[in-house]
């Protein structure tokens, strides 16, 4: 009796042992991978962020002010001649 009770208790000291060691494992583990994060030096900052929009912003106003000078002054005025030349409203 005495050798089984001392069996169980073996068994339930190497599993408790064992579930200690991979709780260990794992808290250093995520210990290491938090270091690793917090010491990085990558990603982008406010700035380069801000600097990016910027520069968007201004290319679409150029792009849509040319465009819109394009149509304004040698589209726009060409297409209103060609429909009065369509329907001769002149005569």
């Amino acid at each position: 009796m005495k050798k089984l009770i001392k069996r169980i208790v073996s068994k339930i000291v190497n599993k408790a042992n064992a579930i200690f060691i991979n709780m260990v494992a794992k808290a250093t583990e995520m210990f290491i991978r938090s270091r690793v994060l917090l010491c990085s030096q990558r990603g982008e900052g406010f700035v380069d962020t801000a600097i990016k929009i910027l520069m968007a912003v201004v290319i679409g106003a150029l792009v849509l002010g040319g465009l819109y000078a394009l149509f304004g002054e040698t589209v726009l005025p060409t297409l209103k001649q060609r429909i009065v030349d369509m329907f001769n409203y002149g005569n």
